[in-house]
């Protein structure tokens, strides 16, 4: 079971947009540092933001029925999005080419079987192989249990009869990329896949 200080929380570059996630325990010390603040998700005063004090008078409403955090001298909800006081970089528009980002990319999934695998039993797997000119690119790897990368070899597709399931890509950049699902919350949607009728450009 995950912890309360290990929920991912969504963070926003200090114009609003989505940079990347970090755990409640990340967020929590950049509040306390005076790095960032809460955007609060709920109520009238939604997208409103707290720095440490305000987080802390907020906490302490009857209404609050979220997750709690307990120091010794204090109880904090659980921050859901926070707002960095410095940072104004744009988001990283691609997922950076690694062993794990593949895994994830092909969801664990080997390409050649359709079986899950734990990391330890997977490999990286190059569709053309690399004494034939295959690259080490997003286009040309894929994850394969290790039965059917030493099935296939240095064998091209056809010789091998083994094809992907699928064409492999360059996936998606997303600030979530690599989290499951369900640890999102419905909160980061409208920074992750605004609602365009509610998305007014600024003139």
């Amino acid at each position: 079971m995950v912890g309360h200080l290990d929920y991912p929380v969504l963070v926003l570059n200090r114009f609003w947009q989505p940079v990347q996630t970090c755990t409640v325990r990340r967020a929590l010390k950049l509040l306390f540092l005076g790095h960032a603040q809460v955007v609060q998700t709920e109520g009238e005063d939604r997208f409103r933001t707290h720095d440490l004090g305000s987080w802390v008078e907020h906490s302490s409403s009857r209404d609050i029925v979220d997750e709690m955090i307990h120091t010794v001298r204090l109880a904090l909800r659980v921050p859901k999005i926070i707002v960095l006081a410095l940072y104004e970089k744009l988001p990283r528009m691609e997922v950076r080419f690694t062993r794990r980002n593949v895994f994830l990319r092909d969801k664990h999934t080997c390409q050649y079987c359709a079986k899950t695998f734990t990391e330890a039993e997977l490999n990286l797997d190059h569709v053309m192989p690399r004494d034939k000119g295959g690259r080490t690119t997003w286009e040309n790897i894929v994850t394969s249990c290790i039965r059917c990368n030493t099935r296939k070899a240095n064998k091209l597709p056809q010789e091998a009869n083994m094809h992907p399931l699928r064409k492999p890509a360059a996936p998606r950049w997303r600030p979530m990329f690599g989290l499951r699902e369900s640890n999102s919350d419905e909160s980061w949607g409208h920074f992750i896949d605004p609602d365009p009728s509610t998305v007014r450009m600024s003139a």
